[in-house]
C-alpha cells in the first residue's frame, strides 16, 4: 500500500493538485481552474504563476498548459534506469522486426508505467506514451509482472486500485485474476485479448533478476486482425521471450 503523508503539506497538494488538472483537462484559464478544485482564483495565480516562472507551465492567450520542463525531468528519471538502457536497443529491434508497436512497462505503487515504447511501420497509434499509467490487471504487460509479485502484493493491489472493466472482456473477478495468474507463470507470458481495448491484442513477458524479482515487462501489441492464430499464441510470444532473455542476461551479468 502507498503510505500516507502524517502531515501533508498543503501548499505542496494544491501546486500538484494543479499540475494533474492541467494533465487532465489541457489548457485551462485561472477562473476555470478555480472552479474545477474549489480554490479561490488568487491561490490559483499564485501558484500558476510560480510554476511558470519556473518553465513547468505556459501561457497561452488566457489559459495555461503544462511545459516541456516535465519532459526534462521525465527523461533524467528514464536516463537513470538500467533496465530503460539495456532494454532500448532490444525494444527498437523487436519493432522493427514485427513492425508493431513494442512496449516497456514498470510497476510502481501498484500502477504500471510506460517506460518505453516503439512503433514499427504498421504499428497502431494508440493513445499511450511515455510515463502514460495503467493498471495492471486488464492488460498483458501488467499481467506478466502480477504473477511474478508475491500473493500478498497483488492482494494489496487489488485492495488498493480495485478490478475496474476497460472492455467487456477484462478480468473484475480476483478469483479469475489469480487463476489467470498461474496460467502466465505456467507458460512465461500474458496475453492481452482485448481486455484493455477492443480490437487490441497484445503479448507481454516478465523480465527478471536472477534473484527472480520482477522488474518490468516487455510486450508487442496489434490489432487483432494481424495477431491471430500461431503468430498469437507462439510466433510474438517467441520473439517477445528472446528479446527479454538478452535484455535480462545483460542486466544479470
Amino acid at each position: 500500500m502507498t503510505e500516507e503523508a502524517k502531515h501533508p503539506v498543503r501548499t505542496t497538494e494544491k501546486t500538484l493538485s494543479i499540475i494533474e488538472e492541467l494533465k487532465r483537462e489541457g489548457p485551462t484559464g485561472v477562473t476555470e481552474l478555480a472552479r474545477r478544485l474549489d480554490l479561490s482564483k488568487s491561490v490559483v495565480h499564485n501558484h500558476i504563476k510560480t510554476l511558470q516562472s519556473h518553465g513547468y507551465v505556459v501561457q497561452s492567450d488566457t489559459e495555461y498548459h503544462l511545459g516541456t520542463k516535465f519532459l526534462d525531468l521525465g527523461g533524467y528519471v528514464r536516463s537513470r534506469m538500467d533496465l530503460f538502457k539495456v532494454a532500448e536497443p532490444e525494444i527498437n529491434k523487436l519493432a522493427t522486426e514485427t513492425g508493431e508497436l513494442v512496449n516497456l512497462l514498470v510497476e510502481e505503487q501498484g500502477i504500471g508505467v510506460y517506460l518505453y515504447r516503439r512503433k514499427g511501420m504498421q504499428a497502431l497509434d494508440l493513445n499511450t506514451y511515455e510515463g502514460f499509467r495503467t493498471h495492471l490487471h486488464d492488460n498483458a504487460l501488467g499481467k506478466a509482472v502480477l504473477a511474478f509479485l508475491p500473493r500478498e502484493r497483488v492482494e494489496e493491489i487489488v485492495e488498493e486500485h480495485g478490478l475496474p472493466a476497460e472492455t467487456e472482456h477484462t478480468i473484475t473477478e480476483r478469483e479469475a485474476l489469480f487463476e489467470c495468474l498461474e496460467t502466465v507463470r505456467e507458460r512465461g507470458y500474458a496475453l492481452d485479448d482485448e481486455e484493455k481495448l477492443a480490437g487490441l491484442r497484445c503479448v507481454a513477458v516478465p523480465i527478471k533478476m536472477v534473484s527472480g524479482e520482477v522488474i518490468g515487462a516487455m510486450s508487442v501489441s496489434a490489432p487483432k486482425s494481424r495477431m491471430k492464430d500461431e503468430r498469437f499464441t507462439e510466433e510474438i510470444p517467441k520473439l517477445v521471450q528472446d528479446s527479454v532473455n538478452v535484455v535480462e542476461l545483460n542486466l544479470n551479468y
